[in-house]
């Protein structure tokens, strides 16, 4: 019997102006054990050196590229998932590793995002600070800042990549989770800070009913994965405590859920629980990054680095409406869960963003659009978001819910 064949990882850039230091970082690959081979996505010049893949064969054509650049790297983005997708499913890939700036890692993120969760990808790109989000989305995209551009190798660059080449080795080495023979139905749960004591309330009551919890960060991003792997048929059923991130979507904080939210979930008819958990603030980042037009609002520092905003009464009047436009529009049972006393542990009594009037405008209004119905119920809760009884409440409306879809 044979020794099995090293793991094959794919290692791509643009070799037509980074053939270089691609090939350089192939070789880091290969010195950690694996089997690197090298694609080119360039879009117009000749790759030097060539390539193990070339971009014809990746594009499936030997026609070349047209349009201005931003077509051309739109295009060759989609070849390259295409490309990767069909490797994977061939069982011929087990991590793709890239190196590029702006427009490289545009091109390499889009084509990497396509391969599913779990498969190790990553980028030592000089886009890897600030805001990544257009870069990653919802994938598990590692990016690697390369401190300087990637325009010739040097004492800086030439340790990043083989650091990068060996973390990707690490990851395509590591085993296989072995799946449990029964494998539990997941209830995806949205959390923040401030909703955690409510959150872990609620996972404690379904672990014991046979559920795996899933938690998301509701920081807009973990919004709209919680959503794809609804939408990919992972998860079973949601209890969306925290729908914080549509208070940034309409008000134009840096976390917002998108117009979409709420939608994937309410199409699927997975059994549904939604409460108004952190609707009382909007998310900025440091103090002196907050947009002029906000600064006479009243603001609490969570960190340096986060700067939270009161929702007000007409904002959490249009919150409620955008969240009852959602619901009407489903038709699945749902079940929403009010918390009368604070929705936040910043919205409770002595509390900087403790607000009857403001909270109680959302709730009402919620109220006034919700269509109730059969398998459609508004529950009322007198007390605090992060109460034992608010946890039990959700944990046993959801649960009512799992039975009336079985």
């Amino acid at each position: 019997m044979g020794a099995a064949l090293p793991r094959r990882v794919l290692v791509a850039g643009t070799a037509d102006t980074k053939g270089h230091e691609l090939a350089y970082l192939a070789d880091c690959v290969r010195a950690c054990g694996l089997h690197a081979e090298t694609i080119d996505v360039g879009t117009q010049g000749t790759p030097n050196p060539p390539t193990d893949i070339p971009r014809e064969t990746v594009l499936g054509t030997t026609n070349s590229l047209e349009g201005d650049r931003a077509h051309r790297i739109a295009r060759m983005g989609q070849a390259l998932g295409r490309f990767l997708l069909t490797e994977h499913a061939a069982g011929r890939v087990q991590g793709v590793l890239g190196l590029g700036g702006s427009g490289g890692t545009e091109l390499l993120a889009a084509g990497f995002r396509a391969l599913p969760v779990a498969i190790p990808k990553m980028i030592v790109s000089t886009m890897a600070s600030g805001q990544t989000q257009g870069y990653v989305g919802v994938s598990d995209l590692v990016l690697v800042p390369s401190l300087v551009d990637v325009a010739g190798l040097n004492r800086v660059l030439r340790p990043i990549l083989r650091r990068a080449a060996a973390g990707l080795a690490g990851m395509v080495q590591v085993p296989a989770e072995t799946v449990p023979a029964k494998d539990l139905p997941v209830v995806g749960m949205t959390m923040f800070g401030v909703t955690t004591p409510c959150v872990t309330g609620v996972r404690g009551r379904l672990e014991p009913a046979g559920w795996e919890p899933m938690v998301f960060h509701a920081t807009g991003t973990g919004g709209k994965i919680m959503e794809s792997l609804v939408a990919s048929g992972t998860i079973s059923g949601v209890i969306d405590a925290t729908t914080t991130e549509i208070a940034d979507e309409l008000v134009g904080g840096v976390m917002p859920g998108g117009a979409h939210r709420m939608e994937a979930i309410t199409r699927s008819g997975i059994p549904y629980v939604v409460s108004t958990g952190a609707l009382d603030m909007v998310n900025f980042g440091p103090l002196d990054s907050v947009p002029q037009a906000f600064r006479h609002r009243h603001f609490h520092c969570h960190n340096a680095q986060v700067t939270l905003m009161r929702t007000t009464v007409e904002e959490n009047r249009a919150i409620a409406r955008f969240m009852a436009n959602k619901l009407n529009a489903s038709e699945h049972p749902w079940t929403v869960v009010l918390p009368a006393g604070g929705v936040s542990a910043l919205d409770a009594p002595g509390q900087p963003f403790y607000d009857i009037e403001a909270t109680g405008a959302l709730h009402a209004t919620l109220r006034a659009e919700l269509k109730a119905g059969p398998g459609r119920t508004v529950i009322e809760y007198p007390g605090h978001i992060n109460d034992p009884e608010c946890s039990e409440l959700l944990a046993s409306a959801f649960l009512q819910l799992v039975r009336r879809t079985v």
